[in-house]
């Protein structure tokens, strides 16, 4: 039996985050349609009156997920953790390293790359909490990343274009091992992809 189901009823926390990782097992396993409170609930061996109790029903549970699940890359991990560091950097390497960084965060997260597969076929009002995550929080890292002064007008299609290209090629290496030529099996493939990345960005801030 699974240690979850020993939580005691009184350890809040623990079963607050019982319940914010099932959602994303959930998601991954079975995808964004099979979520429901009795299925959360189910998944995370706990009473479903909970869900209501500490998020205020299932919307609340999957906006804590999106933004305490480590269903997506922080600030601090697109700036390679030493934020001090990270804004030394010229503008041009900033861009370059938070886009690599965010890479390698996906590439460590094989639940968000599961639910990143499900949303290109399946979205809900609840995918919309995910998505407006991932929003604040580029839009977070833009003023990091470029002087707003001498910011190019492609800057932001460029981001958009590699994050899409991030995000696809990382759902996919799950279930593909060759895409145009690369291995997305191999840290020589990824390797090959990161220098790309980085070039495509030093080129468009050129």
């Amino acid at each position: 039996m699974s240690s979850k189901h020993h939580i005691k009823p009184r350890d809040s926390a623990a079963t607050r985050m019982l319940l914010i990782q099932a959602v994303g097992e959930l998601m991954a396993q079975q995808g964004i349609a099979a979520l429901g409170v009795n299925a959360v609930a189910k998944q995370a061996g706990v009473d479903k009156v909970l869900i209501y109790r500490y998020f205020n029903g299932l919307p609340g549970l999957i906006e804590t997920y999106a933004k305490e699940g480590d269903f997506w890359p922080t600030i601090e991990e697109f700036c390679g953790g030493d934020m001090e560091t990270f804004l030394q950097l010229p503008y041009t390497e900033r861009a370059v390293q938070a886009a690599l960084n965010f890479l390698r965060a996906i590439r460590k997260r094989p639940i968000t790359q599961e639910i990143l597969a499900w949303e290109m076929v399946e979205t809900n009002e609840l995918t919309c909490e995910l998505e407006k995550v991932r929003e604040e929080r580029s839009m977070q890292l833009m003023p990091l990343l470029a002087d707003p002064e001498q910011l190019s007008p492609h800057t932001l299609a460029t981001s958009a274009i590699i994050g899409a290209a991030v995000n696809y090629l990382c759902s996919r290496s799950r279930h593909i091992r060759y895409f145009n030529g690369i291995d997305l099996h191999s840290e020589s493939g990824w390797n090959q992809l990161e220098e790309t990345i980085a070039h495509l960005i030093r080129l468009n801030a050129g």
